[in-house]
């Protein structure tokens, strides 16, 4: 067997699609480090892209984060990086892997306080809690957040970055005992309602009012109790599809809701200048060295077994995050 491998898929479908790979040892271009990561990061939308909700040129790779330690870089890049830990978050599904690439440029250094397996379980789950609460919700002190699934993988993070600035949070989760994990958490309030009666809930606990902002991962079933959960003039930010796709909207929904924003982001879109990428991990890192975030990590798989990795994931009967380990 080769000492570099990874797994891929040849075409979209179940978890059994994922196969391994023996591949050659990868050679980093001008610009580039190879990383041996030491942890992997699987995360909700891997799964969108196996399944083909979003299409990829197969055969391809899958995943998007990892942490490990630099082995060699190509040429333009520091010698003295060869190494270093680091963690990155990769432009196209590729680190289920022993091995990956990356622009040297886009390289996470990490502090000695977190882990290879810490960082791989937090990174792009905590640069999209970033982007939700301080560059899309620009939620502010005081303010009310409605998060849902908030015993997952994001919502596990974004319930205390929220609290962290004085924000009131109303988790909600599939579960009681995972409202409870929430509370824990640091929630203000912790529900576990069906879809249908939950908004009834949101707006007794806010006055009638509603929330400032909707963090709304789950997609499909949460859509309706979403939109009826917003305040006037409040912002509901669909972010994932853990139960499917958003139906089809019209601006005149907006409007009834209470003229109400809506927006769908992408954490690319607001990474793409490096004063960004290093502001958001200095608050990431700096968050987690308070120790107002902890990683979460809830299942720890083998690489090879990424499949049953990815059948606990749908199965929503997981907690925190989930990693791979080579």
């Amino acid at each position: 067997m080769s000492d570099a491998w990874r797994m891929i898929i040849r075409q979209a479908g179940g978890p059994e699609v994922i196969e391994r790979e023996d591949i050659a040892l990868p050679s980093p271009s001008a610009g580039q480090a190879r990383v041996r990561h030491e942890a992997i990061g699987v995360n909700f939308i891997d799964t969108y892209h196996r399944g083909g909700l979003y299409p990829l040129s197969l055969p391809s790779g899958l995943g998007s984060e990892a942490a490990g330690i630099v082995e060699a870089v190509g040429e333009g890049v520091d010698a003295a990086l060869i190494g270093q830990r680091v963690a990155y978050v990769a432009q196209g599904p590729r680190t289920y892997a022993t091995h990956g690439l990356e622009a040297a440029g886009r390289l996470y250094p990490l502090p000695d306080a977190i882990s290879a397996e810490d960082a791989a379980a937090m990174l792009l789950k905590g640069l999209t809690a970033w982007m939700l609460v301080e560059r899309v919700a620009r939620v502010q002190p005081g303010q009310s957040v409605l998060v849902h699934a908030a015993a997952g993988g994001v919502g596990s993070i974004l319930v205390p970055w929220l609290k962290a600035i004085d924000a009131k949070v109303i988790a909600h989760t599939g579960s009681a005992a995972k409202a409870d994990r929430a509370k824990a958490a640091g929630a203000d309030h912790a529900l576990s309602a069906p879809f249908d009666t939950l908004a009834s809930e949101v707006r007794e606990l806010t006055g009638g009012r509603g929330v400032d902002a909707v963090l709304d991962g789950v997609g499909a079933d949460s859509w309706a109790a979403s939109l009826a959960s917003v305040a006037k003039r409040g912002i509901l930010v669909t972010y994932g599809n853990a139960s499917g796709p958003v139906p089809a909207v019209s601006p005149l929904d907006l409007l009834h809701a209470g003229s109400i924003f809506l927006t769908r982001p992408t954490m690319f879109d607001y990474l793409e200048e490096e004063a960004d990428r290093r502001t958001a991990a200095e608050r990431l890192f700096g968050l987690i060295a308070k120790g107002a975030i902890k990683a979460n990590i809830g299942q720890r798989f083998a690489l090879s077994e990424a499949a049953d990795a990815h059948r606990a994931l749908e199965s929503r009967a997981i907690t925190g995050s989930t990693v791979l380990l080579p």
